[in-house]
Formats: C-alpha cells, sequence, structure tokens
C-alpha cells in the first residue's frame, strides 16, 4: 500500500547513515517529507566511524530523488537549542510536524562497569538518553499545536530489555528509553499523540561493523567478521546474524501510520527471537 504517511512531515536525529537514513527514505518513498538532523562528527569513545556532512548530503539526494522535500542540517541531540533550532526551521519550510523517530545513538567502547571512566559513562547517557529527551522536549509543542495527534518513536534496542556484560552504560540508556516510552505515552494520549519504543538487535551498519564489536561478541581480540557473525547468530532464534536497517523502518513506518491508530507505550521488538534467548 502506497501512501501510508502521505502529506505528513518526520523529524529524524541521526539522520546521515544508518537507521536514520533507512527511515528517511522509508518513510519518502510513503509520501512524507523529512526534516533530519546529524552530528556528523566523531564522539569521543565511539567504536563505529564518524558520519560527515557528505553522509548527511547524500541522505538529502536520496530523498530528493524521490520527489519529497528535506531540510537537513548538521546539530548535536546533545545541544537543546540547536535541535530545537532545526526543529523550528524544518517547520518553518514544510509547514507541520507529524511523526518523530528518536534515532540517534552511539554503542560505545566495551568496557566492563568498574572500570568504566565516568566521562564515557556521560557521553553514552548525554547522547542516548538525554539527546532522547531533547528530541521530544522540542517535538511535542508543535505536535500538539497541529492539533492531528501524530507518532513518536524511541530507538532504543535488545539492550533496552535484557542485560549485556561490558555494556552498562549503553544498556543503562535503552533501559531508561522504555521508561521515557510509557511515561510520554500515558501523558500525551489526550492529544491523540503515539509513543512508542522500537528493539533491533544487531542491525547491518557500521555501529556493529568495527573491531569492537567483533572483538566482544566472540569473546577474543582480533575476530573476524564472519566470527562474529557466527557469534552473533547464537543470539537470535531466527537463523541470521543480524537484520537490515530496512526492517526497523518498516517497523517505524507501521507505527508512524494509521494501520497503528491505537498502539501506544509499546515496546516492538525486530530482534529475530533474540529476546526470548
Amino acid at each position: 500500500m502506497a501512501g501510508r504517511v502521505e502529506g505528513k512531515v518526520a523529524f529524524i536525529t541521526g539522520a546521515a547513515r544508518g537507521q536514520g537514513r533507512s527511515h528517511a527514505l522509508r518513510l519518502a518513498e510513503e509520501g512524507a517529507d523529512i526534516i533530519a538532523i546529524d552530528i556528523c562528527e566523531g564522539v569521543p569513545y565511539e567504536v563505529s566511524p564518524a558520519a560527515t556532512e557528505q553522509d548527511l548530503a547524500e541522505t538529502v539526494r536520496q530523498v530528493e530523488a524521490l520527489d519529497r522535500r528535506i531540510v537537513a542540517r548538521k546539530a548535536d541531540v546533545r545541544d537543546l537549542d540547536a535541535v530545537q533550532a532545526a526543529v523550528d526551521d524544518g517547520i518553518s519550510q514544510l509547514g507541520r510536524l507529524d511523526i518523530v523517530s528518536a534515532n540517534a545513538g552511539v554503542v560505545g567502547t566495551p568496557t566492563t562497569a568498574e572500570s568504566l571512566p565516568e566521562d564515557q559513562w556521560r557521553t553514552m547517557i548525554d547522547i542516548n538518553l538525554t539527546g532522547v529527551w531533547h528530541t521530544v522536549k522540542v517535538t511535542i509543542p508543535h505536535l500538539k499545536a497541529g492539533r492531528r495527534g501524530g507518532s513518536i518513536t524511541l530507538t532504543s534496542s535488545v539492550a533496552g530489555t535484557r542485560g549485556y556484560a561490558n555494556m552498562a552504560h549503553y544498556v543503562s540508556a535503552k533501559h531508561g528509553i522504555v521508561g521515557l516510552t510509557r511515561t510520554l505515552a500515558m501523558e500525551l494520549a489526550p492529544d491523540s499523540i503515539r509513543v512508542n519504543s522500537v528493539h533491533p538487535t544487531q542491525v547491518n551498519t557500521d555501529m556493529i561493523h568495527n573491531q569492537p564489536i567483533y572483538d566482544l561478541f566472540a569473546g577474543k581480540q582480533g575476530a573476524t567478521k564472519g566470527e562474529f557473525a557466527e557469534a552473533s547468530s547464537r543470539l537470535q532464534l531466527l537463523p541470521v546474524p543480524w537484520v537490515e536497517a530496512v526492517d526497523i523502518s518498516n517497523a517505524l513506518l507501521f507505527l508512524a501510520s494509521d494501520e497503528a491508530r491505537y498502539i501506544t507505550g509499546a515496546a516492538l521488538a525486530i530482534d529475530a527471537g533474540s529476546y526470548l534467548l
């Protein structure tokens, strides 16, 4: 069914590549215009390579190739004023806001809790939890003002529902998103604004394809991609090592569409059965 979000406007954080770009393209394919931000620079302790302004420009190019409008800018979700300015500018150009995807996040360096540097903990919480709060804080007034309801989807993780050794900072932030989702769902229901979280397993992006993550999951130094894939496959019921970004985007699209008009406060797992193991 085409046009499932026709005429709507979506705000997406972390949109330069990976899941964020996939979300922008999938929503644009179904008729939405896009407001997009990304930090477009490196973050201390982050193991995946930094997104660039060229990456964000490529997201713009691909959305425009779908004949949809997009307003994109470099912004850090830790900076409330920058997020506010991006949202306000996007809405001034595109005229409305209907869909919010709080997607921006980092995975950080795998470290035991007792040896975790305080600034690494703070960086993780500031981006993966406070950044999500900034995203909803600046968008809720616009959604309410539109008087059309709306959809907010917060990106958590399988790590938002279970523990992982050596990832206390990441797991804590992703668990926090679950509580934020449920609270916002209760607060915003009178305005017909639905709030849900998505919980992916490993997704085939740069966030997992790097040496520290290979070593963490394979349990050895210098692990290969193949060894990581084998170890990762043991964490899912279905016989796959990871899912694709579009699989998360399809879930986001569903939650943003009228097909999910009575779904709020839900934690939707796209995890190949990982949670059951």
